[in-house]
């Protein structure tokens, strides 16, 4: 007798099936709707954002709020005009600057989470 036959096996190579993605959860349109998770998102975008906000205010606030102390320190009233005319113009523009990015990128981190997209 011959050795022991193994079962033939065939191997179909076609095109693979294509299956129906799932339908995704779309933050999206639980924001349009107005749900309650939808209104949680844009309490959420609203709250980083008044975040940064007053973080900025407070910021201003407090070197505002020292230069009484700084101009009765100097007795000077040009030294008093010269911080007033170019240290007082730097802080503004960096503050500004600093909000304006985390104002951008608190809207772009938004956009990120109701689209669905990972984050970098």
């Amino acid at each position: 007798m011959s050795a022991e036959s193994t079962p033939r096996r065939e191997v179909v190579m076609g095109e693979p099936r294509r299956v129906r993605p799932l339908p995704r959860y779309r933050a999206q349109s639980e924001i349009d709707e107005q749900t309650a998770l939808g209104g949680a998102y844009v309490r959420s975008l609203m709250r980083s954002q008044l975040r940064a906000g007053l973080t900025v205010f407070a910021v201003l606030a407090l070197v505002a709020g020292t230069l009484p102390l700084v101009f009765e320190a100097l007795h000077s009233n040009a030294v008093v005009w010269a911080v007033l005319g170019f240290s007082t113009y730097p802080p503004l523009t960096l503050a500004a600057w600093w909000y304006v990015r985390r104002a951008e990128r608190n809207e772009r981190d938004f956009a990120r989470l109701v689209e669905g997209l990972p984050a970098p």
